[in-house]
């Protein structure tokens, strides 16, 4: 088991990823940024990937990539925002779009804009669920008090997408995914197994995976989850990652909890957290 870092030696990596988001749109080799903090660049790159859960390099792309979105959602021109983001050039973008924004740059600009997206509402025992789908799969399962502010949700994400009520045939597979789902959540059935439309980092994609082997009726450790895809350090960032799910469920993060066996956050509030793993331990 890896000894775990200093305080002081965390601190100084928080440092220098707000340096690094600083100074996103700049060339950072490696051997600069280990001038910064005074180490050398081959122990930089252990000790940030440790610490960080991701490599100096990935996470100054995903700040740029962020800084990218920011500017596009802000309503900048796609050239001007690709040159202020330090870029270079527009094809450096593009091979950014997969892994970062899922659509086209122009897209995401407009808030989402040539992106179709269905979704219904139904009442369950665990409130209300919104689920909406792309044509690649479900994009957002959500748990709320209120169907009107799931769709709200829903629509401040994808300002300018085609969003719209399923009817017909998209209804016809949405009410059985649901209905399954709901199902599942008031203990009369298995986790339906869905198509998915993930979007995230790859980071956050690691850490999802993982949680979707852990069974039902187990639960892991923000740490152990840290641990078991390679960054025993990178603990918060796991917790962070879990927060940013949006297939409440589907990507288990409600069985992932703090090192003392409390439950740590939700999403989609405690009580369904326990509700669900309750549940599940009592299924198993």
């Amino acid at each position: 088991m890896s000894k775990p870092f200093s305080p002081a030696l965390v601190a100084r990596m928080r440092q220098l990823a707000a340096f690094i988001e600083a100074h996103a749109s700049e060339r950072l080799p490696l051997a600069r940024l280990a001038g910064e903090v005074h180490m050398s660049p081959h122990h930089l790159q252990r000790t940030f990937r440790a610490v960080m859960g991701v490599s100096p390099h990935q996470y100054q792309a995903a700040r740029r990539l962020s800084q990218f979105k920011e500017a596009l959602r802000t309503g900048q021109a796609v050239l001007a925002a690709t040159y202020a983001a330090g870029y270079g050039s527009s094809s450096r973008v593009y091979e950014q779009v997969t892994g970062g924004l899922g659509m086209t740059p122009s897209a995401y600009r407009a808030g989402g804009a040539g992106e179709s997206i269905v979704y219904a509402v139904r009442e369950t025992g665990f409130g209300a669920l919104l689920m909406a789908a792309t044509a690649r799969g479900v994009c957002q399962v959500e748990f709320g008090d209120d169907g009107d502010g799931l769709v709200a949700r829903l629509h401040d994400h994808y300002p300018r997408a085609t969003i719209e009520a399923a009817v017909e045939s998209a209804r016809e597979p949405l009410d059985a995914w649901m209905e399954a789902l709901a199902a599942h959540v008031e203990g009369d059935g298995p986790c339906p197994q869905l198509p998915l439309d993930v979007r995230g980092t790859a980071f956050q994609i690691k850490v999802w995976r993982f949680l979707l082997s852990v069974p039902a009726g187990s639960v892991v450790s923000y740490g152990e989850v840290a641990a078991g895809i390679g960054h025993p350090e990178a603990v918060r960032a796991v917790g962070t990652a879990c927060g940013a799910n949006r297939l409440a469920v589907l990507i288990p993060c409600h069985r992932a909890l703090r090192a003392d066996g409390s439950l740590g956050g939700y999403r989609w509030g405690l009580t369904r957290k326990r509700a669900l793993l309750d549940r599940e331990r009592a299924a198993g």
